[in-house]
């Protein structure tokens, strides 16, 4: 199959085309922000290059195949290995143009509405991950569009702290919270993280080191929790 079958001639394709919402704007700000930083800048996600990370952004979409292994430990080796493969087959300012456009017309993520709760997330997350990587880079405003996107999608974090021993609960400045028992259900105490929701969601995805927030708690639940490694 060519790069460009199953998406229509002449521009983007996929959920999102027809309106600037803000999973689509987060689209095109997160293809500029690789364009921009090129093929082997750093970014904050696993050790991945801006190369290695838009190959994956692209399998994800337009490899269902492969997609699996993206959260199922078992198929983690044949998505990594079609996600090289295509890091080293794609040129990078092509793989850039594919996520640019969106998901072609057989995937998955091009059914009505998928888009919009697939990817708010995932697009926030990998876009901070280019930005952060930079020795100057400076926190952004997001909209209240895209901050009410990602907190209905935060429950994202009940999986990914599910193992944590002690219970998290994730605080906004307006006072809405999120909490999230852990495998220990309490039973080593209980940490209070504060922040705006952007930073929530890089903290809870394991980017600790560049989320601008505030834990309280005892002190014995906040060293246990800051001592456990989690990432997605």
């Amino acid at each position: 199959m060519s790069a460009s079958e199953g998406r229509p001639a002449g521009g983007p394709a996929g959920p999102g085309a027809a309106g600037p919402g803000p999973v689509r704007r987060e689209r095109l700000l997160l293809a500029g922000a690789l364009a921009a930083a090129g093929p082997d800048a750093a970014t904050k996600c696993a050790g991945w290059t801006a190369r290695d990370l838009a190959a994956h952004l692209v399998v994800r979409e337009d490899r269902p195949d492969a997609a699996p292994g993206i959260l199922l430990p078992p198929l983690a080796f044949y998505t990594e290995r079609v996600r090289r493969r295509t890091a080293r087959a794609v040129p990078f300012e092509r793989l850039v143009e594919r996520f640019r456009d969106g998901p072609a017309k057989f995937s998955p993520y091009a059914l009505p509405g998928v888009d919009k709760s697939a990817n708010g997330v995932e697009f926030f997350v990998h876009h901070e991950d280019v930005l952060r990587a930079r020795p100057d880079w400076e926190p952004r405003e997001i909209s209240p569009e895209l901050e009410e996107v990602l907190w209905r999608r935060i429950k994202i974090a009940r999986f990914v702290l599910r193992k944590v021993q002690v219970e998290v609960t994730l605080v906004q400045p307006d006072g809405r919270g999120l909490r999230v028992p852990g495998r220990g259900r309490g039973a080593r105490g209980a940490v209070r993280v504060h922040g705006p929701v952007g930073e929530l969601v890089l903290w809870a995805l394991g980017r600790r080191d560049v989320a601008d927030v505030r834990l309280t708690g005892a002190t014995d639940a906040v060293k246990s929790l800051t001592e456990t490694g989690w990432s997605l």
